[in-house]
């Protein structure tokens, strides 16, 4: 009988005890694995951010807008390469609780900046320029809904209506674009802002926001004073910044979810820790004229060491891809429903492993005791006790 066929059946010699500690562990790692891709979703857009590239808002609040006259007014200060803007849509497809994230944009421009984001083909951007009614969507957007060039869609606003009343807007896609970055996310939709701005029936000519790129981030703060003092004291006063900085401030509206997984994570291993180390130890001295056994047959402290440590090794791993596997179903579930609040929900190769090295600590930190104790043991001394 080999080292691995012992530590299975010493593991699961006591079937409940064995399950219990299992389902434990299973939770924890399901609360790790979904709140680690919560917050690898909140923190992916600081990762697209670009150096050279500023965000224009609305100093009340981002939600509110801005006059479009200010484009060509800060597309002329001094040190801005390159300026675009898009405006927030609010969409959905058929029915409001299938959210699709769609901005209506200046199409040259914007295409433009985004160009290291996005792989967009010239001749996308040439159909998307033309057709004024034209959409361009990315690739998880459109195989989610089995979309391919040539659709004409419906999209509806939940903010926004035409003048006529209606709020959908019937859309053709004219391409289909895939990230340039493994961080970039593709469950959106680009549709042309003078075809939403010519056909909303208020708000006109206002825009949600502009993104600009300088001629090198050693300026950034020379143009950030310069655009917010030229809107200062107007009824539109300005608040620019680094890209990179808007999407940290608009991801700290939700809270600090790096904080949040720190202390749940942290509270429920260390509870997991006492529970799994406890009930090992316990498992350990129930089992110690076993152990005296062992040795008097010939096995070593050393060996005895290795079957503790592989004991708890092993439920560790076990509890821990169980938890793992489910936490991976739920973010598989839930990825479209918040497609719009927290896009890229995923479970990454990164979390993977970061999980698998938590359930390797895990073990060896609940076996280390026992596994100490069992190597110790004396067998006269453990012959002896009742």
């Amino acid at each position: 009988m080999n080292d691995l066929v012992l530590i299975r059946k010493n593991l699961f010699r006591k079937k409940l005890r064995a399950i219990l500690m299992i389902v434990s562990i299973l939770i924890a790692f399901a609360i790790f694995g979904v709140l680690a891709a919560f917050e690898r979703a909140f923190n992916a857009g600081e990762d697209v951010s670009e150096a050279d590239r500023l965000v224009v808002v609305n100093k009340i609040n981002f939600t509110q807008p801005l006059p479009i006259a200010y484009f060509n007014r800060i597309a002329a200060v001094e040190g801005v390469k390159d300026v675009t803007f898009a405006n927030w849509f609010g969409g959905y497809y058929q029915d409001p609780k299938n959210f699709v994230i769609v901005m209506a944009v200046e199409p040259e421009s914007y295409l433009r900046i985004s160009s290291s984001d996005f792989v967009i083909t010239p001749e996308m951007t040439q159909a998307f320029v033309r057709n004024r009614t034209g959409a361009l969507v990315g690739r998880a957007l459109a195989d989610k809904w089995g979309w391919k060039v040539g659709d004409r869609i419906p999209i509806s606003s939940s903010i926004f209506s035409q003048k006529n009343g209606s709020q959908t807007w019937d859309v053709t896609i004219v391409g289909i674009f895939d990230k340039a970055k493994p961080q970039a996310d593709t469950n959106l939709m680009f549709i042309q802002y003078p075809y939403f701005d010519e056909t909303r029936s208020f708000a006109k000519d206002t825009i949600g926001w502009l993104i600009l790129k300088t001629e090198s981030s050693a300026i950034n703060d020379r143009v950030i004073k310069t655009i917010d003092a030229m809107f200062a004291n107007s009824s539109w006063e300005t608040a620019t910044d680094t890209e990179k900085a808007f999407n940290k401030a608009f991801v700290a509206q939700l809270g600090n979810v790096a904080l949040i997984v720190t202390l749940v994570v942290g509270a429920a291993f260390v509870t997991i820790l006492m529970i799994v180390g406890n009930t090992m130890v316990m498992a350990v001295r129930e089992r110690t004229r076993e152990i005296a056994v062992l040795k008097t047959l010939g096995f070593s402290g050393a060996r005895v060491l290795r079957l503790v440590l592989g004991e708890t090794l092993l439920l560790a791993l076990i509890g821990g891809t169980l938890g793992l596997a489910l936490a991976t179903v739920f973010t598989y579930f839930m990825r479209n429903t918040l497609a719009m609040f927290v896009p890229g929900l995923s479970m990454s190769p990164g979390i993977v492993l970061t999980a698998f090295g938590f359930m390797i600590l895990l073990g060896l930190a609940t076996g280390l005791v026992p596994a100490l104790n069992a190597f110790k043991l004396k067998i006269v001394e453990a012959m002896g006790r009742g």
